[in-house]
C-alpha cells in the first residue's frame, strides 16, 4: 500500500514523532473535564498551534485531535452527533499545517479506545464497536488524514473492531497498546502477545507498538519484547516525559528534556522505527529527542540494566514474556 508514511519510512531509518496531546493543550487552557475534540471546532486557532509545536520541534508525523472522537465517548459531552464534523475538522486543521511545512510531514488520525469494554465481560458488541471506529475513521479520511492512529488499546477485542472498521473506510493505519500493568495491558496482553495478534489480522497496520504507560524504563523494556519476536514491521514508541506528579493542584511529568533524549536514543537502538512522545512531552523534549537522533551513533541494543541504570527502575520485576522477567536487580532512582 502506497501512502505518505509508508514513502517516509522507505527514505529513512527512524521517524520522529509528536508528543502529548492533553498536556499541551491544557497549558493553552483547556480545562478538566472538558472534550479536547470539541476545540476542533470551538477553538481552532489553539489546535493548529498544537499541530505547530510538533511541526517546529522536529517531528516527521503528528496526531490529530481526536483521540476520544468516538461516539461513546463524545456522548458523555451530548455531541455524540456530531463524530464526523469533529474529526473531520480535526484532521482538515492538521492537513493545513501540514501542506505548509518545508518538509513532508505525515497527519496521523488519532483513534482513542471507545472507553466501553467489549463482549463477554462488557456491554459493547463486536459489531458495534466496528461501526464506531468505522465512523470516526470516515471523518479521519474525509478531513485528509494520511493514516489513521489507534493508541492507548488495552483489549484484543478492540484492537480487532478497529483494524476491521478502519478497513471498511479503506485506511492504512498504525496500532499501539498501552502496557501500564506491569509490563502488560490493563487486559494482560503481553508485548509478545501483541506481536501475534497484529501479524494475525487481515488488514495489518503498518507500525505497531507502545504508547504511554507507566514510564520511559518500563516502555523501553516492552520495545525490546517486540525485537524479540523478530518481527520486521516498523515499531512504534511513544513513552510519557517520565511520571506524573500532583504540584500545586495540577499534574506535571518530571521528564527533563536530556531524559526523553536518552530514552528515544535507546528505543531507536532497542529496534523502534517511529519514536515519539506521550503525556508531559512538550516541544523542548521533542527538540532534544531530535537532536540526539540525528547526532548521536547507533549502538547495541540495549541491556534491562543499561535501561535502569541510565533511565530509571522498572515498575514491575517482569512483563510477562519471559520465566524470571530478566529485569536487573540493582534499581537506581530516575534521574531528573
Amino acid at each position: 500500500m502506497t501512502n505518505a508514511l509508508t514513502k517516509l519510512l522507505e527514505t529513512r531509518d527512524w521517524l520522529l514523532a509528536d508528543g502529548a496531546t492533553g498536556t499541551n493543550l491544557f497549558n493553552m487552557g483547556l480545562m478538566s473535564g472538558d472534550a479536547p475534540e470539541l476545540w476542533n471546532a470551538d477553538e481552532p486557532a489553539k489546535i493548529k498551534a498544537l499541530y505547530q509545536i510538533a511541526v517546529d520541534s522536529g517531528s516527521d508525523l503528528f496526531l490529530t485531535n481526536s483521540f476520544g472522537g468516538n461516539a461513546s465517548r463524545l456522548k458523555l459531552h451530548d455531541a455524540q452527533n456530531r463524530v464526523l464534523e469533529l474529526n473531520r475538522i480535526a484532521a482538515e486543521l492538521g492537513r493545513e499545517i501540514a501542506d505548509a511545512a518545508n518538509r513532508p510531514i505525515v497527519v496521523a488520525g488519532s483513534v482513542g479506545p471507545t472507553g466501553d469494554i467489549m463482549e463477554p465481560v462488557g456491554d459493547l458488541s463486536h459489531a458495534d464497536a466496528v461501526e464506531m471506529f468505522h465512523e470516526q475513521a470516515e471523518g479521519l479520511k474525509e478531513g485528509g488524514a494520511d493514516v489513521l492512529w489507534l493508541e492507548t488499546i488495552s483489549a484484543p477485542e478492540e484492537f480487532k473492531a478497529a483494524a476491521e472498521g478502519f478497513a471498511l473506510a479503506d485506511m492504512p493505519w498504525c496500532g499501539t497498546m498501552s502496557f501500564d500493568t506491569a509490563g502488560r495491558t490493563m487486559m494482560g496482553v503481553t508485548s509478545a502477545d501483541l506481536v501475534k495478534l497484529v501479524e494475525e489480522l487481515p488488514n495489518p497496520p503498518i507500525g505497531f507498538g507502545a504508547n504511554c504507560g507507566v514510564g520511559a524504563s518500563d516502555l523501553l523494556r516492552t520495545v525490546l519484547g517486540f525485537s524479540a519476536q523478530g518481527t520486521e514491521r516498523p515499531i512504534i514508541s511513544k513513552g510519557n516525559a517520565g511520571i506524573p506528579k500532583y504540584v500545586d493542584g495540577h499534574i506535571h511529568y518530571d521528564g527533563t528534556p536530556t531524559l526523553m533524549a536518552d530514552y528515544a536514543v535507546m528505543a531507536r537502538d532497542a529496534g523502534a522505527t517511529i519514536i515519539g512522545g506521550c503525556c508531559g512531552t512538550k516541544g523542548e523534549h521533542l527538540v532534544a529527542m531530535r537532536e540526539a537522533l540525528e547526532t548521536r551513533p547507533r549502538s547495541e541494543r540495549p541491556t534491562l540494566e543499561s535501561i535502569a541504570d541510565q533511565i530509571g527502575g522498572f515498575s514491575s520485576a517482569q512483563d510477562g514474556t519471559e520465566d524470571d522477567g530478566g529485569a536487573p536487580k540493582r534499581r537506581r532512582r530516575r534521574r531528573s
